[in-house]
C-alpha cells in the first residue's frame, strides 16, 4: 500500500496529513444556510484555491453538528494555523478552528 503522508516538498520537508475541526464562530448567523452566509464567496473562492493547489485534500460540514473537517496535507500544525487564518470567515469570525492533529491512515487509502 502506498502511503499518502509520504510526499515531500521542494526544501524537503515531509507532507503529512491532519484533520482539522472547525466550528461556526460567534458571527455565524443561524437564520441563514451556509451559503447565504457573510462572505460566502470570499470563503469558497479561497477554500477552493487551497484544494485546487492539493493543500485540502477533502473537507465539508459534519452532518447534524456545528462542525466542519478538513483533511489537509501539510508539514505541521503551524502551517496550518497560518494558512486556514486567511480565510475570510475566519478573519470575521464565522468560523473557529477547534482541533488540528496528525491523522495516519491506518485502513484505506487516499490515491
Amino acid at each position: 500500500m502506498q502511503r499518502v503522508d509520504e510526499g515531500k516538498e521542494a526544501e524537503g520537508r515531509v507532507k503529512k496529513l491532519f484533520v482539522v475541526i472547525r466550528s461556526r464562530g460567534p458571527a455565524w448567523d443561524d437564520s441563514r444556510i451556509m451559503d447565504e452566509q457573510l462572505d460566502w464567496d470570499a470563503h469558497a473562492a479561497y477554500m477552493d484555491a487551497l484544494t485546487e493547489e492539493g493543500f485540502i485534500v477533502l473537507g465539508g460540514p459534519l452532518e447534524g453538528t456545528r462542525d466542519a473537517m478538513l483533511i489537509v496535507r501539510a508539514t505541521d500544525e503551524s502551517e496550518i494555523a497560518e494558512r486556514l487564518a486567511a480565510d475570510p470567515w475566519i478573519r470575521k469570525g464565522l468560523l473557529i478552528e477547534k482541533l488540528i492533529c496528525p491523522w495516519r491512515i491506518r485502513l484505506g487509502s487516499l490515491a
